[in-house]
């Protein structure tokens, strides 16, 4: 049989809905000069279904392909959750199993081998793949599903480019720009050592993707020119893609509406007198819970502006 003249890609996200995403939309991309795979574990196959009805349902389906590997098995994980939002309290087990290259390497790289493709595109917590794309003679991507501010913050932590190591506040040495003080309970698990996230090695990371082709990333120039700069300058990478930004979904006419409303109702306020909340895609938080928190803000009697997600983005 003739072989497709379309680049054939595979794409390897990690276990979450907010990476499986954009490695959605990347692969849907140009169905005109490449023949996209995405990998994930059986669990996630309706995630990659659900964001590709933003890319026309069938039509879309018909272009990307979809090709599993067994889930490693993780002790404590209940059967079938294989993807962040439903682990919950037990998020960093599945992130601890995304880093252990003896429990998820096995299976990506049979994946791999079997439909040997002319490109890789690996998520970063999968580092190995970069290796196993170097001895196939593989061009290899890591794409970063975060953008340049955080994956720089990170990386110069992680290098121990931190000052105030026995503060409550980490100021991160070489940030470009004023300087950017975080204080250590809201640093990541794997930047501090909590909750058993001694398999997490950013560093082993960091040194997978010197090796890649390059380094793809959720941003655009105009937005983080400074971060990407630095990102090179201080050579994380041979090359930097700035792809993004991807998967941003349109919102409903109720929601455009009701932004609108905002944006009329901040424009009413003094400068820097508003406070705004926002708990981001990832962490669950109960109406029980919505409804305390609320309480606080309120007492203040400070005005605020609170996003909440709706049940269906989660």
């Amino acid at each position: 049989m003739e072989r497709s003249k379309k680049l054939r890609v595979l794409l390897i996200p990690f276990f979450a809905t907010s990476h499986i995403n954009p490695y959605t939309d990347l692969a849907a991309a140009r169905p005109d000069v490449v023949e996209p795979t995405i990998a994930v574990t059986p669990a996630n196959v309706s995630v990659v279904r659900s964001a590709l009805t933003r890319h026309g349902g069938s039509a879309a389906s018909s272009t990307v392909c979809i090709a599993t590997y067994p889930f490693p098995d993780v002790v404590g994980l209940p059967m079938g959750v294989e993807n962040l939002s439903p682990a919950d309290a037990d998020g960093w087990r599945i992130v601890a199993a995304a880093f252990n290259e003896a429990l998820t390497r096995p299976a990506q790289e049979a994946l791999i081998r079997e439909y040997s493709p002319d490109a890789l595109i690996t998520d970063a917590h999968f580092h190995w793949n970069a290796y196993i794309a170097e001895e196939l003679a593989l061009p290899c991507i890591s794409f970063s599903a975060i953008g340049l501010f955080s994956g720089l913050a990170m990386r110069l932590l992680a290098a121990g480019g931190a000052n105030g190591s026995d503060s409550e506040e980490v100021a991160i040495v070489g940030f470009p720009g004023p300087e950017l003080r975080i204080p250590r309970s809201e640093l990541p698990d794997f930047l501090t050592g909590r909750k058993n996230l001694n398999e997490v090695d950013l560093h082993k990371v960091v040194q997978s993707q010197k090796r890649c082709r390059g380094v793809a990333m959720n941003t655009f120039l105009g937005l983080e020119q400074p971060y990407y700069e630095k990102f090179l300058r201080d050579g994380f990478a041979k090359r930097a893609y700035l792809v993004g930004p991807l998967f941003l979904p349109h919102p409903p006419v109720e929601a455009i509406a009701g932004e609108a409303s905002c944006i009329s109702w901040l424009d009413s306020k003094p400068s820097r007198s508003v406070v705004y909340i926002c708990f981001g895609s990832f962490a669950p938080v109960s109406e029980e819970q919505l409804r305390e928190l609320a309480l606080g803000p309120e007492a203040s009697g400070k005005p605020f502006l609170w996003a909440v997600r709706t049940e269906d983005s989660k």
